[in-house]
């Protein structure tokens, strides 16, 4: 089978551990049963021989056959992978996402995204990513118990994403310790009061509003303070077209989003002032996590 998850990008300002969405960069998994387990990998993480040896896609996919079937079936997994890992373009989600789409489908359960989603609780307790990366889309999200819910909306093709994404990694774990341990009421309202309008504006599909909503007072700046870069990127960002400029999850990666028509002007002015970072222009996906192709080789 051929599954294919695409990469997400979380938090969106103020919308700490809740708002996300899903864009069209993405990796694939192909698996194919056989009598010895073996691993290749293409692209992100091919020079990493940790992700061969104790690779995070298999040991979750035994897992959950083993859980579904009660026992674990080998497989020849190649792995393409165009998702940056550490980088906040939710490359572990993506993982996540499609170990337990593929334990399903090769044991015949019923390709339930939902059960999928919940599922993936048991390795990332924030709904930000992993529900983009199985739903597609802007989500915005909750848990109830061990449960994800969610809204759902469908993005426009007149939207663009312009990415930067610095060679430096800023990992999630360790920027979380430099957050506050309280905020103030004046704080917690501020960010409230946008995470409510910047979700509104989504689906309203208010674009002059995201600007506004998009400020935050919770984690960008002691995030940001880790690459100083960044301050600059997303002013600059928001002087040339960006209708939203904030930090990719935990970062590094800097997500604009802008105007179709605006993108090819916005990716030149950042590929000037920064020329060291990657920086691309994508598409919003709407379909999450995709069964490319089933065991018999047919289309799905």
């Amino acid at each position: 089978m051929v599954l294919r998850v695409p990469a997400t990008s979380a938090n969106l300002g103020p919308g700490f551990d809740s708002l996300g969405l899903a864009l069209e960069l993405y990796n694939h998994f192909t698996l194919k049963p056989s009598k010895i387990t073996s691993i290749q990998i293409n692209g992100e993480g091919e020079k990493n021989p940790k992700l061969r040896i104790d690779n995070v896609f298999v040991r979750i996919f035994n897992q959950q056959t083993k859980k579904l079937c009660g026992e674990i079936i080998p497989c020849r997994f190649s792995f393409t992978n165009a998702i940056p890992i550490s980088r906040g373009l939710g490359s572990s989600s993506a993982v996540i996402i499609g170990a337990i789409s593929a334990a399903y489908q090769i044991t015949n359960q019923t390709f339930d995204k939902q059960k999928i989603l919940n599922t993936a609780l048991d390795y990332e307790s924030h709904p930000d990513n992993i529900t983009p990366a199985c739903m597609g889309g802007f989500n915005a999200c909750m848990l109830i118990g061990q449960q994800v819910r969610f809204l759902n909306k469908k993005l426009p093709q007149n939207l663009k994403a312009v990415v930067l994404i610095p060679n430096q990694s800023i990992s999630t774990h360790i920027s979380r310790q430099t957050l506050p341990k309280k905020y103030s009421q004046k704080d917690a309202i501020f960010n409230l009061s946008r995470s409510a309008v910047l979700a509104s504006a989504f689906f309203e599909e208010r674009w002059d509003l995201l600007k506004e909503a998009s400020q935050d007072r919770f984690h960008q700046y002691y995030r940001m303070k880790q690459i100083p870069m960044l301050f600059e990127v997303q002013k600059i960002a928001l002087q040339n077209g960006a209708l939203l400029s904030t930090l990719s999850g935990s970062g590094s990666t800097f997500l604009n989003l802008c105007y179709a028509d605006d993108a090819k002007h916005l990716h030149q002015i950042l590929a000037n002032k920064f020329p060291k970072p990657q920086i691309l222009t994508l598409n919003f996906d709407n379909q999450g996590v995709v069964l490319m192709m089933d065991l018999s080789s047919k289309l799905i």
